[in-house]
């Protein structure tokens, strides 16, 4: 039988927690209690780890969170020399794209790689595959539900509403200044002060619950700062993660929320083959769980969904319901949860989503209608995506040969650009020159004076 190799970063780690391995034995039994789970762990089950027999799965799991309360800081399996991180291979790489690990384990290297700005993040592809994830692991990862590791100090709501607050911060902050600003700041902020609290002991479950769900919008919000930056497969690792938290809080509807923005990516990005499932299941899910306005969200993109797929009838119908619901929802003055506001306010999200719907039915007239609303609906700090929502007002415009009213619309849109930093707004003015090539040739004033304007503003970007 092969010797085994001692397993060095365990010793190390145990040697710094100053802990007998009694103590530590006793540590994971309560760790392992706290996760519905009876271990008989003695001194015994430590030296043997320690000379390199790993422990089972489950084991080497609470194990990592024993030490990392007693430490005070983050610890994954493979950083106490049990397992690997996910790490990029030749055909591609894995990491962040399971759902068959405890999402802080799988976030840790992710946040670890992309800080460091490894090039694969960058480069790598947005995996079809992935984006049937949570259809197929949505009942597994349900009744996982509860089993969030818990460590360190005791948790309440207080912790819950700074996460809350802080990620509101970040997230006015991404409107305002696009997705490039603050984003290595919100990625520590994760790693260092989030992480650590999801592995906290909490006062009561729904503590836990909220705590979780906060975390899931935090790194939700990296998702979509990697989206806003051009990264999509990165987006795409971190929605997965965001979908496993909101899946281990319970809080209904937010898991439901976290698949209605894969879609939304998967729509973007011209990948249907999941879309629709990942946009129905999730209004399934959030249905007569969730207030009137924030299920109108999950509506409009399931409408989306239905044009996409050459449903028409059922589509209108599908805007049709998702109006009437926001109409009902803001009228009673219904409280939306902190999740779903990613966006703002559900109004302008609801807008510009059945803009898009009727774009996809060749409506181009109603589309930049709706499209007009969206940008007049949201708060003026939204600067970039009232922007956005302009640039796709001014297409459909051209679309229908109006070029005076597709500039005007371009001009406004660039009225909320100065100070954003983000590829999608740069992509969009490039666009828009691209559009505006023919009308310059033929001398159409407004045409000359707004690519003289797009050409300043590409130059100081």
């Amino acid at each position: 039988m092969a010797e085994r190799t001692p397993n060095a970063r365990l010793k190390a780690l145990i040697d710094e927690s100053q802990m007998t391995y009694d103590g530590l034995a006793a540590l994971v039994r309560t760790v392992a209690a706290e996760h519905g789970e009876a271990l008989r762990t003695n001194k015994s089950n430590l030296a043997h780890w320690v000379r390199g027999t790993p422990p089972a799965e489950k084991t080497g799991r609470f194990l990592a969170i024993a030490l990392s309360r007693r430490l005070g800081r983050i610890l994954t399996v493979a950083d106490i020399g049990l397992g690997s991180d996910a790490s990029p291979g030749p055909d591609g790489d894995s990491m962040g794209l399971s759902l068959s690990v405890d999402p802080i384990d799988a976030l840790m290297p992710l946040w670890r790689h992309e800080l460091d700005r490894r090039d694969f993040l960058r480069t790598s592809a947005y995996s079809v595959a992935a984006a049937a994830l949570p259809l197929e692991t949505v009942i597994d990862l349900t009744a996982r539900t509860g089993q969030a590791a818990r460590s360190g100090s005791t948790i309440g709501m207080a912790e819950v509403q700074a996460v809350r607050d802080m990620v509101g911060a970040f997230s006015e902050m991404d409107e305002r200044h696009g997705g490039q600003h603050g984003r290595t700041a919100l990625i520590t902020y994760l790693r260092d002060d989030v992480a650590p609290l999801c592995r906290g002991r909490f006062l009561t479950d729904e503590v836990r619950r909220q705590m979780l769900s906060a975390a899931s919008r935090g790194v939700h919000l990296a998702g979509w700062k990697a989206y806003d930056a051009g990264s999509q497969s990165l987006a795409q690792r971190y929605y997965l993660q965001s979908y496993s938290l909101a899946v281990e809080s319970g809080v209904r509807g937010h898991d439901g929320f976290v698949m209605r923005t894969m879609a939304m990516q998967g729509l973007k990005l011209h990948k249907p083959e999941h879309c629709q499932g990942l946009a129905e299941t999730g209004l399934n899910r959030a249905k007569g769980h969730v207030d009137s306005q924030t299920e109108a969200l999950f509506r409009i993109v399931h409408a989306h969904t239905l044009a996409k797929s050459g449903r028409p009838r059922a589509a209108v119908t599908e805007t049709k319901q998702a109006h009437a619901l926001l109409t009902e929802g803001t009228g009673r003055g219904d409280e939306v949860p902190f999740w779903a506001l990613a966006w703002g306010p559900p109004v302008g999200s609801v807008h510009s989503r059945a803009a898009k719907v009727l774009e996809a039915l060749g409506d181009h007239d109603a589309a930049a209608v709706e499209y007009g609303r969206a940008a007049a609906s949201r708060p003026d700090a939204f600067a970039r995506i009232v922007a956005l929502d302009l640039v796709a007002e001014a297409e459909m415009y051209l679309k229908r040969g109006r070029i005076e009213q597709a500039c005007d619309a371009w001009s406004r849109s660039m009225d909320h650009m100065a100070g954003v930093r983000s590829v999608r707004t740069r992509r969009a003015v490039k666009s828009m020159r691209s559009n505006l090539r023919a009308f310059r040739a033929r001398g159409v004033r407004a045409a000359v004076e707004l690519d003289e304007r797009s050409r300043d503003f590409l130059t100081q970007a």
